[in-house]
């Protein structure tokens, strides 16, 4: 029984990964990058944000950059804004959860940075509105959904659904995404010839 389990779930998330690596999303894959990289050159800085797992995933991406990834190279500027407790919990306190990170966008962003907005289901009010408040400061947006990108998938200027029902599998492949863009990056700015 066990061994079907385990099995199964690898079957499903490799047949996931397959999906979802397409030419579109491949090409839309590139183009986060760039895009990612040009705000790298013009000073800006990439803004990551995600609930629960995708949280998680945005802290992950956020240190990758900022430390380094699989190259010897000088930070990048990338912030998950799912790491300030103080800021989290006042700011769902004193106004609403739905403002967790809009306040912060509304703080920390400027015209050259990236937001990056990881939600499974493309629809946490919270990620809405920061895309929201992004977009009305002039800063790119980038969406990283699955459930068919959900409320998100409108508003977004680059969508990369996974084409998934099942939450952990479409997170798979959500770490498999952030990996290549910092792969991808890392390439662009200091390996491309």
């Amino acid at each position: 029984m066990e061994s079907e389990i385990i099995s199964r779930s690898f079957r499903e998330s490799i047949k996931t990964k397959e999906r979802f690596f397409t030419k579109k999303n491949i090409s839309l894959l590139a183009q986060t990058a760039e895009l990612i990289v040009k705000a790298f050159k013009a000073g800006g800085k990439l803004l990551i944000v995600g609930n629960g797992g995708s949280a998680a995933d945005a802290q992950h991406m956020a240190a990758e950059f900022v430390n380094r990834f699989e190259i010897e190279r000088p930070p990048l500027p990338a912030l998950a804004l799912t790491t300030d407790t103080s800021n989290l919990t006042s700011i769902g306190n004193d106004y609403a959860f739905d403002q967790t990170f809009s306040k912060q966008v509304r703080a920390l962003g400027r015209e050259n940075d990236v937001l990056l907005a990881i939600s499974t289901s493309g629809n946490s009010p919270n990620i809405l509105k920061a895309v929201e408040t992004a977009k009305a400061l002039g800063i790119k947006t980038v969406a990283l959904t699955g459930k068919g990108g959900g409320a998100l998938a409108d508003m977004a200027d680059i969508v990369l659904n996974v084409d998934s029902k099942t939450t952990p599998r479409i997170q798979e492949t959500h770490i498999t995404v952030c990996h290549i863009l910092c792969e991808l990056a890392d390439h662009m700015l200091f390996q491309k010839v």
